[in-house]
């Protein structure tokens, strides 16, 4: 991705936060997904790929929690 320069005057988010915010969004939409890629391995009898899924669902739930907190800090919410 390129690197336009925006800090904030386009979008009106700071970069910092606009990036916090996708990353978020991003951490719980996988999270989401691999719910869905974990049940297909489990109805497949795949328990390699059920695990796998699981670590993966659990270490994205895991970024978009820590995400959430860092970004109500920054914006001043509880």
């Amino acid at each position: 991705m390129a690197n336009t320069g925006e800090t904030g005057e386009v979008t009106g988010t700071v970069d910092a936060n606009y990036n916090l915010i996708w990353f978020t969004e991003k951490c719980l939409s996988n999270a989401l997904r691999l719910e869905t890629y974990r049940a297909d391995a489990e109805r497949a009898g795949d328990d390699e790929l059920v695990d796998l899924f699981t670590r993966a669902q659990h270490e994205s739930v895991k970024g978009g929690e820590q995400a959430k907190a860092l970004l109500a800090r920054r914006l001043g919410t509880p």
